[in-house]
């Protein structure tokens, strides 16, 4: 997979536009595909399984959660699950399959989901995460998340957690025009 977005045909000098990613909330349908990506992006190496397709199900159903949906070409490459409190939000899971990485669609979903916060009326995203994971913590800290806590054994009593959290309430310019 690269991340053009435009792909030439065989020297003939055509360039067919490619298929873009496809935000989308998820059906039930979506439940299975969802649960082994998190079991195999995000669950990996952890005993036991803590998303099977019933709980991903469940979340799908809940009016307090949204479940994010990724497609490129019709074939899940990414998902979240957010749930909304009354002032915060908590990012649950978060993955784009390792073939659809660093092409901007985790940047999508990032901003897909602030958004939808923002509407709510949702002042803060909270997120958990595996400290040995540089590069989500890098990619959370580009979009302005800070660590906030360490959770020694938050995994399975196996892995230590970063806690991470940012304010995504816009700010308003003091100047009327």
């Amino acid at each position: 997979m690269t991340c053009n977005h435009l792909s030439g045909m065989w020297g003939l000098g055509i360039v067919v536009p490619m298929h873009g990613p496809k935000l989308r909330l998820a059906t039930p349908a979506d439940a299975y595909e969802i649960a082994v990506m998190s079991r195999y992006l995000i669950e990996v190496g952890l005993r036991g399984w803590t998303w099977p397709p019933e709980r991903v199900a469940k979340a799908i159903r809940a009016r307090e959660t949204n479940v994010l949906a990724v497609d490129v070409r019709q074939h899940l490459v990414g998902f979240a699950i957010m749930d909304f409190g009354d002032t915060a939000a908590h990012l649950s899971l978060f993955a784009v399959k390792p073939s659809h990485q660093r092409c901007g669609i985790g940047t999508q979903m990032m901003a897909w989901l602030e958004e939808a916060a923002l509407t709510a009326g949702i002042a803060t995203i909270n997120l958990e995460l595996r400290s040995n994971n540089f590069a989500a913590r890098t990619f959370y800290r580009m979009r302005g998340y800070k660590e906030t806590s360490y959770i020694p054994g938050y995994y399975r009593g196996v892995e230590t957690a970063v806690k991470m959290a940012r304010d995504i309430r816009r700010v308003m310019s003091d100047r009327i025009s």
